[in-house]
């Protein structure tokens, strides 16, 4: 299998302010998000990384994305380096995250128009790529209505269509369900099947148990920034639930 990210032993540490200090009612200043971290994902597959709240998910999947820049290691994207080379990598992935927060003012149909131009995506080639994501995710319909005035659901739906506009080779989902109904949520998972089936490589960070066991080839479960195991979702679940499993892990860790 053709290797396409290497996550190299990273470590990422932040400063916590005073207020989130007293949220995590901790004294110290300082928290590590990521401790040492390493894995590999490769084409044609939908590596899970699997973790409570906190756990160091989220800030993986940023350096991954060169949204933030980890303190130690690196990450390889196709053999370019996330630290040294990011302008390429961003042109290899998409990522969607809860914190990507479209102008509410504006429809699906400029906001696309608008991130065609961004990715300098050809006219012709922006709107038949327009056509296709916006039929299979049902947003024909909803094109002209503004952000702000679409519900959950199809926010989430003009979301992945928008970090998924230059059909990149890696796509990276934070959470890719959560708070969804349970039809959209069918629709965003059928979806990624189908970019597996393309030949994609794929990571999505979740707290389901479910989610994982349905669509991941390999998992990768994280507790406190610390990569505890990885293998396949077969091999893991022909022994005992996944659920069981991350729970054996979790009393280890207590002791």
């Amino acid at each position: 299998m053709e290797e396409t990210i290497r996550v190299d032993n990273i470590s990422k540490t932040f400063t916590l302010s005073k207020k989130q200090m007293k949220i995590d009612k901790t004294t110290n200043k300082h928290k590590v998000a990521v401790d040492e971290l390493s894995f590999s994902a490769y084409a044609g597959e939908i590596y899970g990384l699997l973790g409570p709240n906190g756990a160091g998910k989220t800030t993986t999947l940023r350096c991954i994305s060169t949204l933030i820049k980890p303190d130690k290691g690196d990450i390889y994207i196709n053999g370019h380096s996330v630290i040294k080379e990011e302008n390429i990598v961003r042109t290899k992935i998409g990522f969607l995250t809860s914190e990507l927060k479209l102008e509410e003012f504006f429809t699906a149909n400029y906001l696309f128009d608008f991130f065609s131009k961004l990715h300098n995506i050809p006219e012709e080639k922006a709107q038949n790529r327009k056509n296709e994501l916006f039929s299979k995710f049902g947003i024909d319909d909803f094109k002209e209505v503004k952000i702000s005035e679409l519900s959950t659901g199809m926010r989430q739906k003009v979301q992945i269509v928008i970090s998924i506009i230059h059909d990149p080779d890696i796509i990276i989902f934070d959470e890719p369900t959560n708070g969804l109904d349970v039809l959209t949520a069918k629709v965003v998972t059928d979806f990624l099947l189908e970019l597996r089936a393309l030949g994609k490589t794929i990571i999505v960070s979740t707290h389901i148990f479910s989610l994982v066991e349905k669509i991941c080839d390999r998992v990768g479960i994280i507790l406190d920034g610390k990569l505890k195991l990885t293998d396949s979702v077969k091999n893991l679940i022909s022994k005992q639930s996944l659920e069981d499993t991350f729970f054996d892990l979790v009393k280890e860790e207590v002791k």
